[in-house]
C-alpha cells in the first residue's frame, strides 16, 4: 500500500528514481551484449503513439521486435498514448515475455470471442461507484470488444519488474480535460497527467498520489475516504478513450447506439424485453434519444438491422436465457440485481446526456500546497485520452528531471506520420523545451512519401528517431491502401488472423531494417552524451 498523503515535491519520485537506478545495471549489460561500451547507461525512452487497435498490435510487433534483437534491453522507459498503452501494459502482465504476449494475441483473433455477460457484469459493477462515467462503459463495453481482453491485475502488480530493474520503467499517458482551454490557448503543461506502477499524478506539478490511492478521495493533501485500485481494464478506457477528438467519438458512439433502433429492433428490443440485455438496452437508447430530441423509429419501420458491435452484442444477448445469466450459485455481487442494472442504465444515459468521461477524485482538492486555484478548488478531475492534445507521450519524457538522452518515436498513425512532431515542436518552443527544430516545409515534403526512420538533432536535448509505420521502404507506393486496411475506426471483427500477422510483421520489419541506426545512436549516446564542443543539426538517415 502507498502513502496515504499527496506527494507533492520537484523531481522525481524516489520509487521511480531507485527502479531507474537499478535499470541502469540491465542496460549496461544489454549495450554490452550489442558491442557498445559505457562507462555509463544512456537513458533511452521508446514512444508508442495512439492508433486505437491498429497502434495496439503494431506496438506489440515494434516490442516482440526489440526483444528479439537485443534492443529492448537496453531501454530505460516505456512511454504510450491510447491504443499503444494497451500493448505496453499487455508486455508487464505477461511478465515481458514477448512469444507468449504475440501467441495469445494471436489466438484471440483467431477465435473472435467476446466475454460479453462479463463484460456487462464489470460495467454495472462499475455503475455503482459514485464517479461512474462514460470511460467505464467504454472500457468494459467497447475496449474489451476490441482488445477481446479484460484484464483484472493493477497497474500496481507492475511494480516487481521494474523495481527489480528487468523491464523499462512504463508511463502512461492521459489529460485533463477539464484543462483544454489552457491546453489550445497555451498549450499549458499542467494539462498532462501520467501513470506508473508506483504513482498517478501531474508531472508539470510535481503533484502525485500513490497509484494504489488513484482515485480515493483526498482533502487538504489527505487520504479521507479510500477507494479500490482501478484494474487495468479501466485504465486502459481511460487512456484510450478517444479515436481522435470529442466530437469524432461523440458521432461514433451515438451512431452505434442508434443502429439498434433502425429498422424496427428498438420494437423487438421493447417486445423481447423479457431479455435483460434487451431491456438494458432499450431503456439506454431512450435515455440517450431524449438527451438527443429524438425518438423512437415507427411501429412499422421494417427490415433489417445494420450488423455492428452493439447489434450483435444486443442478438448475442437475446441468445443466452435470463435464467442462465442468474444463475443461484453465482456470487450475487458479479450477477447484480435488477435494480443494479436499471442503476447502469440510467447512470449510463446521464453521463451519456452530459457527455461526461474519466471523472475522479481530485486528490489535490483544497490542497495548500497548490498556489493555481483551479486545481485546488474542483472536486473531481475528468481524465481522458491524451490523444486530444499530442498522440504520442513526448511531454512526458522531455523534462529534464528523466534525464533522456535517445527518444524512439514509432508513430502508428493513419494520417500525417509527422503531426506529432509538428505539435511537440510547438510545445517545446513555447515552453523553452530542448527538442530538434524542423522546418515546415521540411516535414511537408516528408509526409508526401515518408521513409522508414528519421533522426532529428538538436544542439541540446534528446536525438529523436521517429518511426513512421506506414512508410516507402516497407509499402512502397500502397500507403494509402495500407491505412485504408488499418483505418482508426474498424472493428476487432474486421482484424482476422491474416491481417494481424500482417500489420505485425510491418511493424517488426520497421525495427529490423533500422537496427544499424539505432545501434548507431545508442553508441553515440553511450558514455559521452552530448559533447559541448560537438554541434547537432537536424539530419535524416
Amino acid at each position: 500500500m502507498g502513502s496515504s498523503e499527496v506527494s507533492i515535491i520537484p523531481g522525481l519520485q524516489k520509487e521511480e528514481k531507485a527502479a531507474v537506478e537499478r535499470r541502469r545495471l540491465h542496460v549496461l549489460k544489454a549495450l554490452k551484449k550489442l558491442r557498445i561500451e559505457a562507462d555509463e547507461a544512456p537513458v533511452v525512452a521508446v514512444l508508442g503513439s495512439g492508433g486505437g487497435l491498429r497502434a495496439h498490435i503494431a506496438c506489440l510487433g515494434v516490442l516482440s521486435e526489440m526483444k528479439e534483437q537485443g534492443l529492448l534491453d537496453a531501454v530505460t522507459y516505456l512511454a504510450g498514448v491510447s491504443g499503444s498503452t494497451w500493448a505496453i501494459s499487455s508486455l508487464y502482465t505477461n511478465d515481458g515475455d514477448m512469444e507468449a504476449l504475440e501467441a495469445d494475441l494471436k489466438h484471440r483473433f483467431t477465435r473472435q470471442e467476446w466475454d460479453l455477460a462479463k463484460s456487462l457484469q464489470k460495467t454495472i459493477q462499475a455503475a455503482r461507484s459514485e464517479n461512474y462515467s462514460l470511460t467505464d462503459f467504454w472500457a468494459y463495453m467497447v475496449i474489451s470488444k476490441q482488445t477481446r481482453e479484460l484484464p483484472e491485475s493493477h497497474l500496481s502488480n507492475m511494480k516487481k519488474p521494474v523495481e527489480e530493474g528487468t523491464l523499462p520503467y512504463p508511463i502512461f499517458a492521459a489529460i485533463d480535460n477539464d484543462l483544454q482551454p489552457s491546453w489550445q490557448e497555451a498549450r499549458a503543461p499542467e494539462t498532462w497527467f501520467e501513470f506508473t506502477p508506483h504513482h498517478a499524478g501531474f508531472p508539470a506539478l510535481g503533484a502525485f498520489v500513490s497509484i494504489t490511492h488513484f482515485g480515493s478521495k483526498f482533502k487538504k493533501g489527505r487520504l479521507v475516504r479510500t477507494h479500490p485500485e482501478r484494474d487495468l481494464t479501466f485504465l486502459r478506457g481511460l487512456w484510450g478513450s478517444a479515436l481522435g477528438n470529442t466530437e469524432v467519438i461523440r458521432e461514433y458512439i451515438f451512431d452505434q447506439l442508434r443502429n439498434l433502433t433502425l429498422k424496427g429492433l428498438w420494437r423487438r428490443a421493447v417486445a423481447n424485453a423479457k431479455s435483460i440485455g434487451h431491456l438494458i438496452f432499450a431503456r439506454l437508447l431512450r435515455l440517450q434519444e431524449s438527451s438527443q430530441g429524438e425518438h423512437p423509429p415507427p411501429e412499422d419501420e421494417g427490415g433489417e438491422p445494420e450488423h455492428t458491435w452493439l447489434t450483435e452484442m444486443l442478438e448475442n444477448w437475446t441468445r443466452t436465457s435470463l435464467e442462465k445469466q442468474e444463475q443461484p450459485h453465482e456470487d450475487p455481487e458479479r450477477k447484480g440485481s435488477l435494480s443494479n442494472l436499471m442503476d447502469f442504465v440510467k447512470k449510463t444515459g446521464i453521463c451519456a446526456s452530459k457527455w461526461e468521461w474519466g471523472t475522479t477524485h481530485n486528490f489535490l482538492y483544497k490542497h495548500g500546497g497548490i498556489r493555481d486555484k483551479i486545481m485546488s478548488s474542483r472536486k473531481h478531475l475528468h481524465l481522458v485520452d491524451a490523444g486530444l492534445a499530442i498522440n504520442t507521450p513526448f511531454p512526458l519524457v522531455l523534462p529534464p528531471t528523466r534525464e533522456v538522452h535517445l527518444i524512439l518515436s514509432f508513430d502508428f498513425s493513419a494520417g500525417d506520420p509527422f503531426e506529432t512532431i509538428r505539435a511537440t515542436t510547438d510545445y517545446c518552443r513555447r515552453h523553452k523545451i530542448p527538442f530538434p527544430q524542423v522546418e515546415e516545409a521540411e516535414l511537408d515534403l516528408w509526409s508526401k512519401a515518408p521513409a522508414s526512420c528519421y533522426i532529428l538533432k538538436g544542439e541540446t536535448g534528446p536525438v529523436v528517431m521517429h518511426f513512421p509505420l506506414f512508410n516507402i521502404d516497407a509499402c512502397g507506393g500502397d500507403i494509402e491502401a495500407w491505412s485504408d486496411t488499418y483505418d482508426t475506426f474498424k472493428l476487432a471483427d474486421t482484424y482476422t488472423l491474416d491481417v494481424v500477422v500482417l500489420l505485425l510483421a510491418l511493424a517488426k520489419k520497421n525495427v529490423r531494417e533500422n537496427k544499424k541506426k539505432i545501434l548507431r545512436e545508442l553508441m553515440n549516446v553511450a558514455g559521452l552524451y552530448y559533447p559541448k564542443d560537438s554541434a547537432r543539426s537536424c539530419c535524416l538517415a
